[in-house]
């Protein structure tokens, strides 16, 4: 039976960023910036996936900052760690170090590189689930980053693993998305995994989103959740037309460039600094990125509200 039940990760967790300077972790911008997630009212913490650089982080760099962010938040917001690799093995060491720092999921994503079929996919999550079942497994499938992708009925077998609790979705694939929660909804939570379609899945069925946007403006995801979750559809849709050209502004260069150069607009104690092969956004997309956040009055902490 899955732990579902026992595990709500409904509503919006923030795939928050990692704060360098001059090569290293930034631990005390990172810990200002879980204060600020959960000031914003986020339900969730997600450090080290896709928006947190996880490919240049060493083992011992991710468990430090599971550890910061763990710390910090205090119980106020879940804390999901991006515990998984390519590697099966590793990725049950890094979960293992979460569950015993009081994570309360792990997400796992798809094997990138070695393109793994779909057993060897359902044999890697089941092996990480059942190797650590203290920890919560989100399976998380982004064939955009990873070139593999899940398909339905692997989904299906793996919504019966003990410990696989939810999914984060980042096809964009609506009809894809609809298939995975006609067949396994009542066993697994769908999170949405691209800002820009939330709220069409959470429509769909789906619980949540593990989200990049609230990175720089989490009341406003909040509110569009909370408008969801009450049932005022003419406000959701408000919210997320208006929210919609962050949506997509923030992937006008590789993820995540736009956000980590807003993030450190707003909050200058904060580098926008990145690891190599990623480099800072173009002259011309951060002029682009600063017209939109004026547009949208998010120039300055004030004015996120």
């Amino acid at each position: 039976m899955s732990t579902q039940s026992r595990l709500d990760l409904s509503g919006v967790h923030t795939a928050i960023i990692t704060p360098f300077r001059d090569g290293k972790v930034d631990h005390g911008a990172l810990e200002a910036l879980v204060e600020r997630q959960i000031a914003g009212g986020v339900h969730g913490l997600v450090p080290c996936g896709t928006t947190g650089e996880s490919a240049t982080l060493s083992k011992a760099e991710k468990v430090e900052i599971f550890r910061r962010v763990i710390a910090t938040a205090k119980g106020r917001a879940k804390v999901i760690a991006g515990v998984g690799t390519n590697d099966t093995a590793g990725s049950i060491e890094l979960a293992r170090a979460a569950a015993d720092l009081g994570a309360d999921a792990g997400l796992v994503i798809t094997p990138y590189y070695n393109k793994p079929t779909a057993e060897g996919m359902y044999q890697h999550f089941r092996t990480i689930a059942e190797a650590v079942p203290a920890l919560p497994s989100v399976l998380y499938n982004v064939p955009g980053r990873t070139s593999v992708s899940l398909d339905v009925a692997t989904i299906d077998r793996l919504a019966d693993v003990p410990g696989i609790v939810a999914i984060k979705e980042a096809t964009s694939n609506l009809v894809f998305d609809a298939e995975i929660i006609a067949r396994c909804g009542e066993r697994l939570a769908v999170l949405s995994g691209d800002d820009a379609v939330s709220f069409p899945l959470w429509c769909l069925g789906g619980r949540g989103v593990i989200c990049v946007t609230s990175n720089v403006v989490p009341e406003r995801m909040v509110a569009l959740w909370n408008a969801f979750e009450k049932g005022d559809l003419a406000q959701a849709r408000r919210l997320h037309l208006r929210l919609l050209p962050l949506f997509t502004g923030l992937f006008m260069e590789t993820n995540p460039g736009p956000v980590k150069a807003l993030y450190s607009w707003l909050y200058p104690d904060t580098s926008a600094e990145m690891r190599l092969p990623l480099v800072d956004i173009s002259p011309s997309n951060a002029a682009r990125l600063r017209a939109l956040a004026a547009e949208l009055e998010i120039t300055t902490p004030a004015g996120r509200a």
